[in-house]
Protein backbone atom coordinates (compact mmCIF):
# COMPACT_ATOMS: atom_id res chain seq x y z
CA UNK A 1 0.00 0.00 0.00
CA UNK A 2 0.74 3.78 -0.71
CA UNK A 3 -0.04 6.67 0.39
CA UNK A 4 -0.86 8.97 -2.12
CA UNK A 5 -1.28 12.79 -0.75
CA UNK A 6 -2.71 11.44 2.43
CA UNK A 7 -4.80 8.56 0.27
CA UNK A 8 -3.57 5.01 1.07
CA UNK A 9 -4.12 2.72 -2.02
CA UNK A 10 -3.06 -0.38 -3.72
CA UNK A 11 -1.79 -1.02 -7.33
CA UNK A 12 -2.49 2.17 -9.33
CA UNK A 13 -3.76 1.41 -13.22
CA UNK A 14 -2.88 3.80 -15.72
CA UNK A 15 -4.97 3.79 -19.18
CA UNK A 16 -4.77 4.79 -21.85
CA UNK A 17 -7.37 8.48 -22.54
CA UNK A 18 -9.32 7.70 -25.92
CA UNK A 19 -10.46 10.82 -27.81
CA UNK A 20 -14.10 9.51 -27.81
CA UNK A 21 -17.21 10.37 -26.42
CA UNK A 22 -17.92 8.82 -22.63
CA UNK A 23 -20.54 6.74 -23.14
CA UNK A 24 -22.80 4.78 -20.53
CA UNK A 25 -24.49 1.42 -21.27
CA UNK A 26 -27.21 0.24 -18.95
CA UNK A 27 -29.72 -2.64 -19.15
CA UNK A 28 -32.56 0.16 -20.43
CA UNK A 29 -30.24 1.22 -23.02
CA UNK A 30 -27.28 3.78 -23.51
CA UNK A 31 -26.66 7.53 -23.54
CA UNK A 32 -23.50 9.53 -24.86
CA UNK A 33 -22.34 11.85 -21.36
CA UNK A 34 -25.62 12.77 -19.99
CA UNK A 35 -29.15 10.59 -19.92
CA UNK A 36 -30.63 13.48 -22.20
CA UNK A 37 -28.10 13.47 -24.87
CA UNK A 38 -29.69 14.39 -28.11
CA UNK A 39 -29.54 12.26 -31.26
CA UNK A 40 -26.51 11.90 -33.29
CA UNK A 41 -25.60 10.12 -35.93
CA UNK A 42 -22.17 8.82 -34.60
CA UNK A 43 -24.08 7.39 -31.76
CA UNK A 44 -26.06 4.64 -34.29
CA UNK A 45 -23.38 1.87 -34.45
CA UNK A 46 -23.23 2.74 -30.47
CA UNK A 47 -26.86 1.96 -29.86
CA UNK A 48 -26.43 -1.37 -32.22
CA UNK A 49 -23.56 -2.22 -30.41
CA UNK A 50 -25.43 -1.31 -27.00
CA UNK A 51 -28.95 -3.45 -28.00
CA UNK A 52 -26.64 -6.51 -27.94
CA UNK A 53 -25.42 -6.47 -24.54
CA UNK A 54 -28.09 -4.62 -22.56
CA UNK A 55 -29.94 -7.14 -21.75
CA UNK A 56 -27.02 -8.99 -20.28
CA UNK A 57 -26.97 -6.67 -18.19
CA UNK A 58 -28.53 -6.12 -14.54
CA UNK A 59 -30.43 -3.36 -13.14
CA UNK A 60 -27.83 -0.86 -11.56
CA UNK A 61 -25.19 -2.20 -13.65
CA UNK A 62 -23.49 0.46 -16.38
CA UNK A 63 -20.41 -0.47 -18.48
CA UNK A 64 -19.16 3.28 -19.15
CA UNK A 65 -16.64 3.83 -21.97
CA UNK A 66 -15.19 5.45 -25.20
CA UNK A 67 -17.61 5.64 -28.56
CA UNK A 68 -15.17 5.87 -30.81
CA UNK A 69 -16.82 5.97 -33.95
CA UNK A 70 -16.89 9.48 -35.29
CA UNK A 71 -13.33 11.30 -35.66
CA UNK A 72 -12.58 14.13 -33.02
CA UNK A 73 -8.81 15.36 -32.28
CA UNK A 74 -7.35 12.94 -32.78
CA UNK A 75 -7.83 9.90 -35.59
CA UNK A 76 -7.29 6.36 -34.91
CA UNK A 77 -6.54 3.95 -38.32
CA UNK A 78 -6.37 0.83 -36.46
CA UNK A 79 -9.22 0.22 -33.11
CA UNK A 80 -9.88 -3.43 -32.30
CA UNK A 81 -13.64 -1.92 -31.62
CA UNK A 82 -15.69 1.82 -32.01
CA UNK A 83 -16.19 0.88 -28.25
CA UNK A 84 -13.48 0.71 -25.84
CA UNK A 85 -14.79 0.02 -21.90
CA UNK A 86 -13.04 1.56 -19.03
CA UNK A 87 -15.57 1.16 -15.96
CA UNK A 88 -17.82 -1.23 -14.54
CA UNK A 89 -20.17 -0.11 -12.29
CA UNK A 90 -22.64 -1.73 -9.85
CA UNK A 91 -25.05 0.21 -7.74
CA UNK A 92 -22.96 2.84 -6.48
CA UNK A 93 -18.90 1.16 -6.91
CA UNK A 94 -16.85 0.91 -9.47
CA UNK A 95 -15.24 -2.22 -9.75
CA UNK A 96 -12.50 -3.51 -9.19
CA UNK A 97 -10.14 -3.56 -12.72
CA UNK A 98 -9.48 -7.03 -12.76
CA UNK A 99 -13.44 -8.20 -12.09
CA UNK A 100 -13.97 -5.28 -14.55
CA UNK A 101 -12.00 -6.98 -17.21
CA UNK A 102 -13.61 -10.73 -16.41
CA UNK A 103 -16.91 -9.03 -16.92
CA UNK A 104 -15.92 -7.52 -20.26
CA UNK A 105 -14.88 -10.54 -21.38
CA UNK A 106 -18.51 -11.80 -20.94
CA UNK A 107 -20.31 -9.43 -22.75
CA UNK A 108 -17.45 -9.11 -25.82
CA UNK A 109 -15.98 -5.63 -24.79
CA UNK A 110 -12.64 -4.37 -25.54
CA UNK A 111 -11.36 -2.38 -22.98
CA UNK A 112 -8.90 0.20 -22.95
CA UNK A 113 -5.21 -0.26 -23.32
CA UNK A 114 -3.29 -0.18 -20.15
CA UNK A 115 -0.22 1.58 -19.87
CA UNK A 116 1.14 0.96 -16.18
CA UNK A 117 -0.24 -1.14 -13.56
CA UNK A 118 1.59 -1.60 -10.17
CA UNK A 119 2.53 0.89 -7.20
CA UNK A 120 3.08 4.71 -7.26
CA UNK A 121 7.02 6.15 -7.62
CA UNK A 122 7.85 9.32 -8.31
CA UNK A 123 8.39 10.53 -11.68
CA UNK A 124 5.32 7.79 -12.60
CA UNK A 125 2.79 9.85 -14.00
CA UNK A 126 5.85 12.41 -16.20
CA UNK A 127 7.76 9.45 -17.56
CA UNK A 128 4.14 8.36 -19.12
CA UNK A 129 3.21 11.43 -20.36
CA UNK A 130 6.82 11.49 -22.00
CA UNK A 131 5.96 8.64 -23.69
CA UNK A 132 3.01 9.49 -25.08
CA UNK A 133 2.48 9.61 -28.68
CA UNK A 134 0.94 12.99 -28.83
CA UNK A 135 0.01 12.54 -32.41
CA UNK A 136 -1.93 9.29 -31.85
CA UNK A 137 -2.84 9.38 -27.68
CA UNK A 138 -4.78 11.70 -26.22
CA UNK A 139 -3.46 11.21 -22.68
CA UNK A 140 -3.96 8.73 -19.82
CA UNK A 141 -6.13 7.64 -16.46
CA UNK A 142 -5.36 7.15 -13.26
CA UNK A 143 -7.03 5.19 -10.58
CA UNK A 144 -6.67 2.93 -8.60
CA UNK A 145 -7.11 -1.00 -9.33
CA UNK A 146 -9.28 -1.95 -6.51
CA UNK A 147 -12.87 -0.97 -6.11
CA UNK A 148 -14.29 1.98 -4.93
CA UNK A 149 -17.33 4.10 -4.09
CA UNK A 150 -18.67 6.05 -7.29
CA UNK A 151 -18.85 8.89 -5.06
CA UNK A 152 -15.01 8.93 -4.41
CA UNK A 153 -14.05 9.29 -8.63
CA UNK A 154 -12.61 12.70 -7.91
CA UNK A 155 -9.89 11.16 -5.61
CA UNK A 156 -9.60 7.73 -6.79
CA UNK A 157 -9.53 9.32 -10.55
CA UNK A 158 -7.73 11.42 -12.69
CA UNK A 159 -6.85 12.11 -16.06
CA UNK A 160 -3.97 13.71 -18.23
CA UNK A 161 -4.81 15.54 -21.23
CA UNK A 162 -1.80 16.66 -23.50
CA UNK A 163 -1.76 20.20 -24.49
CA UNK A 164 -3.32 22.14 -26.71
CA UNK A 165 -5.41 18.86 -27.25
CA UNK A 166 -8.17 20.08 -29.43
CA UNK A 167 -6.63 21.40 -32.93
CA UNK A 168 -10.47 23.10 -34.31
CA UNK A 169 -12.31 25.80 -33.30
CA UNK A 170 -15.32 23.60 -34.39
CA UNK A 171 -16.67 21.29 -32.38
CA UNK A 172 -16.98 17.87 -33.73
CA UNK A 173 -20.65 17.22 -33.45
CA UNK A 174 -20.89 20.32 -36.11
CA UNK A 175 -17.99 19.21 -38.23
CA UNK A 176 -18.15 16.68 -41.31
CA UNK A 177 -18.55 13.24 -39.79
CA UNK A 178 -15.23 11.19 -40.73
CA UNK A 179 -15.70 7.27 -39.14
CA UNK A 180 -12.50 6.37 -37.47
CA UNK A 181 -10.85 2.92 -38.94
CA UNK A 182 -11.04 -0.53 -37.43
CA UNK A 183 -8.28 -3.09 -37.41
CA UNK A 184 -8.64 -4.87 -40.74
CA UNK A 185 -8.71 -8.68 -40.52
Amino acid sequence: MTALDGLTVGDLLITEKMDGENTTIHRAGSYARSPDSRYHPSRDWLKAFAAGIQLQLEDGERIIGENLYARHSVGYDNLPSYFLGFAWIVGDEVQSWDLTLARFEELGIVPVSTLYRGPYKPGLFEGIAASLDRTRQEGFVVRIADAFPEAEMPIRMGKYVRANHVQSETHWMHSELIPNRLTSS
